[in-house]
């Protein structure tokens, strides 16, 4: 087939700017630019980007496509084992050198030392073109290009891959500014959350009523903690800690919505009443799995004598759910009554030295009643509010706990009283 540079290059841009404009994704865009660039004449059966990207755990992510297998993502995270895999590739050529590589893999003599080499080699490729992707913040990114055509690719072949890559570097620098959004969203503000600011919601006040069971974690014994260890210790712990109750409200189907100091406010979220017991059924079980995985972190990080734990506080009700703060800087949050009683029962789990508290409501969504302590004072509220303990080891399989927890809550009482 003889190949028009200047012809395919034409069909392939103005796909390009036009249709392809819309795509919101690595892969379907570049099985795009391969169809294309194959129907036009152009031998290519590899393609391979390296996109750097704005994320706390990955280093750079690729889409990888084969005329054989078609198309993956590849995500490469920041280990020293990526580090010296980048340190021996073209890409890092093209990364600091911003130049094309080339590199003819059939009857050469002189082949580079670069990784990939061998492993393009053993899977039959003939050549192998790598070019620079530049984007208008100055950086550059890469994609790579590579046949098993007989001769490799021709001086036409090379023009029209040229060609195309200012319009394929304009495509990806869209998506990865939409993709680095969505990742700082969903870092700063959770998953649900960011998702609603990104849909629009994004003026002081947007937001609407929800029902949610709203948890408040609490590390105990920090403080102390804190000023023993040594900083890069202490942000490890905190880490791990918040990594901790992070896995134990996703897990659960709840959303992290804000880290306070060392406190965490969680919320699961219910629209009718038999998802209201699903709801909290599913927070006593994140409640039960972060009082037992910090007691692990404890036995890591234990200072002396002192024990680190969680005191964990669960209510549920309507909340407003949206943006509150000024003008110019809003927090997207949970507010109203029930947040602020489900902190003040978080501070009387601190002061009973309670692993799990919960209110009334809780205990009446999930008809269960042992455990009851009383009745208590709290700042704000005109009314005593009762407050129920269920132990973490006595939650069952259908979150309720068990009626032990009833007389260790006797006899709590009972040293509380007598106190």
């Amino acid at each position: 087939m003889t190949l028009s540079a200047p012809v395919a290059s034409a069909a392939i841009t103005a796909w390009l700017y036009g249709e392809a404009v819309r795509i919101e994704d690595g892969r379907p865009l570049i099985e795009g630019v391969a169809s294309r660039l194959m129907a036009s004449g152009v031998p290519v059966e590899r393609i391979m980007t390296g996109i750097s990207i704005l994320h706390p755990n990955v280093r750079t992510e690729s889409v990888l496509w084969t005329r054989e297998g078609g198309s993956e993502v590849r995500r490469y995270l920041e280990t020293e084992v990526t580090f010296k895999t980048y340190e021996n590739s073209p890409i890092k050529i093209i990364y600091t050198e911003q130049r094309p590589v080339r590199i003819r893999l059939e009857g050469n003599n002189d082949l580079p030392g670069y990784g990939i080499v061998a492993d393009l080699i053993e899977a039959g490729y003939t050549d192998y073109l790598a070019l620079p992707l530049p984007f208008s913040d100055g950086t550059t990114k890469a994609i790579t290009f590579a046949t098993r055509a007989p001769g490799g690719f021709s001086a036409s072949h090379v023009a029209v891959l040229e060609t195309i890559t200012a319009p394929l570097a304009l495509l990806f620098e869209l998506q990865t500014l939409k993709r680095t959004g969505r990742t700082l969203l969903e870092t700063y503000v959770g998953r649900r959350a960011g998702g609603r600011v990104l849909a629009g919601t994004i003026k002081r006040g947007d937001g609407e009523t929800i029902s949610a069971v709203v948890g408040f974690m609490d590390l105990r014994g920090f403080t102390h903690i804190s000023n023993e260890l040594p900083g890069d210790r202490l942000i490890a712990m905190l880490n791990d800690y918040f990594d901790a109750v992070d896995k134990a409200v996703e897990a659960h189907g709840g959303e992290v919505l804000k880290f306070i100091g060392d406190e965490v406010m969680a919320v699961f979220p219910y629209d009718s009443e038999e998802t209201a017991h699903t709801a909290a059924r599913q927070a006593l079980f994140c409640a039960r799995d972060v009082v037992a995985r910090v007691a692990e972190i404890n036995e890591v990080y234990k200072i002396d004598d002192t024990d680190l734990r969680v005191g964990i506080a669960l209510h549920a009700g309507d909340v407003f759910y949206g943006n509150v703060g000024a003008e110019t800087r809003l927090d997207f949050t949970v507010v109203g009554p029930v947040v602020n009683l489900a902190s003040r029962i978080a501070g009387l789990a601190r002061d009973l030295a309670q692993d799990i508290l919960v209110s009334d409501t809780i205990a009446d969504m999930m008809g269960c009643r042992a455990g009851d302590l009383g009745r208590f004072e709290v700042r704000g509220f005109a009314d005593p509010v009762s407050v129920f303990m269920p132990p973490a080891g006595a939650i069952d399989a259908e979150g309720h706990w068990c009626a032990e927890g009833a007389h260790a809550a006797r006899v709590l009482q009972a040293a509380h009283d007598t106190a």
